[in-house]
C-alpha cells in the first residue's frame, strides 16, 4: 500500500533551518507529483509548496523565497528546506502524492515544525 513518511520536523528558533524528508513507498514516484502541505491549530490545512514530475515548483505565497522543494526520483524522496522559519511556520506538515487525471491523493501522518520567537 502506498506510504508517506515524514522525518525532519522538530523546535527551532526564529531564524533557524529545518530539511522536512518525505519517504515514498507503493507507488511509482516519477509518475507523482508531490506536495508539502502544513496545518496550524485551528486552522485549515495550507498548501506549502508542490513540485510537479518534470520537477516544475509553486510556493504559497507566505514561503516564496524561503523555502525550496526538490525531489530525487532515484530515491523516491521529497525534501523542502526551510529557512528564515518564523514563528507564523508553526504548524504540522503533510507530505501528500497524487497522479494528475487521478482521483486519489495520499498523505502521510505528518511532523511537527515548532518556530519559538
Amino acid at each position: 500500500q502506498v506510504q508517506l513518511v515524514e522525518s525532519g520536523g522538530g523546535l527551532v528558533q526564529a531564524g533557524g533551518s529545518l530539511r522536512l524528508s518525505c519517504a515514498a513507498s507503493g507507488i511509482i514516484f516519477s509518475i507523482n507529483n508531490m506536495g508539502w502541505y502544513r496545518q496550524a491549530p485551528g486552522k485549515q490545512r495550507e498548501l506549502v509548496a508542490v513540485i510537479t514530475v518534470d520537477g516544475s515548483t509553486n510556493y504559497a505565497t507566505s514561503v516564496k523565497g524561503r523555502f525550496t522543494i526538490s525531489r530525487d526520483d532515484a530515491k523516491n524522496t521529497v525534501h523542502l528546506q526551510m529557512n528564515s522559519l518564523k514563528p507564523e511556520d508553526t504548524a504540522v506538515y503533510y507530505c501528500s502524492c497524487w497522479v494528475l487525471g487521478r482521483s486519489s491523493v495520499y498523505w502521510g501522518q505528518g511532523t511537527q515544525v515548532t518556530v519559538s520567537s
